[in-house]
């Protein structure tokens, strides 16, 4: 498994099926899941089978990574960037266990990705994308310095989206 980013407190590396236990876990649980529009994990192996066929990182050199407590090596989730060809866009995103939440590792780990995206990868935007009523994220959006850019239809809940232009994260950073 291929380290990505390291922070203070949090490491980012590419999936492995060591993982499927924890990202089975982390579906289902109903609080995080909430505001996305994504299905439950019927079993582990459904978990593994998405990490066995995920692609990103071959098609694009990035995608999204596990995100580890360096302190305990505890899998907190997933976060990182997904291109998504249908809109021509690099989407930002993450899910963390619940048990993790308001500690700041969301904001923490977005911004390891972001930085990745804009200095690695040369990308010049990336967008993140929530359901309106998701506050905490809206919240994280903002303190990584995107910027509300507009209303969209979320798997049909209302949606906003956020963005952030490489140019105007350098000027910041």
């Amino acid at each position: 498994m291929k380290q990505v980013a390291e922070t203070e407190r949090l490491v980012l590396r590419e999936f492995d099926l060591s993982d499927a236990q924890d990202f089975y876990e982390l579906n289902l649980d109903e609080e995080v899941m909430k505001y996305t529009a994504d299905y439950v994990f019927k079993s582990v192996e459904e978990s593994a089978d998405l990490i066995r066929n995920y692609d990103q990182y071959k098609k694009n050199g990035y995608g999204r990574w596990t995100v580890v407590l360096k302190e305990t090596n505890e899998v907190l989730g997933w976060c990182g960037l997904k291109y998504i060809d249908s809109v021509d866009e690099v989407d930002l995103g993450y899910r963390l266990k619940r048990k993790h939440w308001n500690k700041g590792y969301a904001t923490e780990a977005c911004k390891a990705s972001l930085d990745i995206g804009f200095n690695q990868y040369n990308i010049d935007l990336i967008v993140g994308r929530t359901m309106t009523d998701n506050a905490a994220s809206r919240r994280v959006l903002e303190k990584i310095g995107m910027t509300y850019w507009k209303e969209f239809d979320f798997e049909e809940h209302p949606g906003v989206y956020y963005r952030l232009f490489k140019k105007d994260y350098e000027s910041k950073n």
